[in-house]
């Protein structure tokens, strides 16, 4: 596929999810950038910021097998993965397949069900299958996670283990929209008995499965130069060396963030990776990666303000 193709199936994707979602377009050109690189997705933001319609919206849009669950305090590992049963007219167990055999998985207020369940995600997200009872399940080639959150702070909320955090490629945090922006959706939305259903909006599927192949495979041969590659190992060591935080990121976010560097320059329609491309994505790709020091945390800060601090500290590529 060509990159041309890709810039335009990356618009033919905006315009149908425009039908129903109002602004969010610093949102959905992540959520595009980690579908074309392969990457799952953690939506952060207080209740009615349309994190759930988004990601519904999304999936509509796209021709792949869709699951979602909506995450509870009670939920089990079981209700996530499926089980296998005993059927007594075969004598046989078989497998009751779970919601997370899907291409893209809606895990729905993710920080509401305690860390044992959300580690039923863990191998699912990095492996793409998942094992039941010794025996493992491919979930396909797609498997993708959008997962919903609300803030920590609210009531009845699980903080996601390190480790489930550092499968997802981006961790952006939605705010409420502009003014402007809130007039619109209470004047579309204002009106009516319930929420918008994107599959009585008017959603065509623009992207097969096959499509997202080749798109993916040419994201994967966007030239990333040395001095690129440079800055993303100095970004990433830069989060080791500060005393302001306590753990720094790993070498898997420097391989993720140059994989979406050169998913956001595609769709930009560049066969090329800018140095604004890095420093646009470093901060949602690092945010939920590092841990702030105490001492940091007795002065006050957090830790977009200690990104940015760094990305104004390293030099960047001429």
């Amino acid at each position: 596929m060509h990159i041309s193709d890709i810039h335009t199936l990356a618009q033919r994707l905006r315009d149908e999810i425009g039908k129903v979602i109002v602004g969010q377009k610093d949102t959905l050109d992540l959520m595009l950038t980690a579908l074309f690189s392969g990457g799952h997705m953690l939506l952060e933001g207080p209740p009615g910021t349309a994190k759930t319609l988004l990601a519904r919206t999304f999936a509509q849009s796209l021709s792949l097998r869709y699951g979602r669950i909506q995450f509870t305090p009670d939920m089990l590992p079981g209700d996530v993965l499926g089980s296998n049963l005993f059927n007594f007219q075969t004598s046989a167990f078989s497998l009751s397949k779970g919601p997370i055999f899907c291409d893209l998985l809606l895990a729905d207020e993710i920080n509401r069900t305690p860390p044992k369940t959300q580690a039923a995600l863990l191998e699912a997200m990095q492996e793409r299958h998942v094992t039941l009872d010794g025996v493992r399940h491919d979930l396909g080639a797609h498997f993708t996670v959008i997962a919903t959150q609300n803030p920590i702070e609210q009531q009845g909320t699980y903080p996601l283990p390190e480790a489930q955090l550092d499968r997802f490629l981006f961790k952006h945090i939605l705010g409420y929209p502009s003014q402007e922006e809130e007039r619109r959706i209470i004047e579309t939305s204002g009106n009516a008995s319930a929420s918008p259903d994107p599959a009585t909006a008017g959603i065509t599927a623009v992207l097969t499965p096959a499509a997202l192949t080749e798109a993916i495979d040419t994201v994967a041969a966007i030239r990333l130069n040395d001095a690129n590659l440079d800055y993303i190992v100095a970004l990433i060591r830069a989060t080791r060396e500060t005393a302001q935080l306590s753990v720094g990121a790993s070498p898997r976010a420097g391989a993720l963030l140059a994989r979406a560097a050169r998913a956001y320059a595609v769709l930009d329609g560049r066969d090329y990776v800018l140095p604004d491309d890095i420093k646009t994505l470093y901060k949602p790709c690092m945010r939920h990666r590092v841990l702030l020091s105490p001492s940091a945390e007795i002065e006050g800060l957090n830790v977009d303000g200690v990104l940015q601090t760094l990305l104004e500290t390293i030099e960047i590529p001429r």
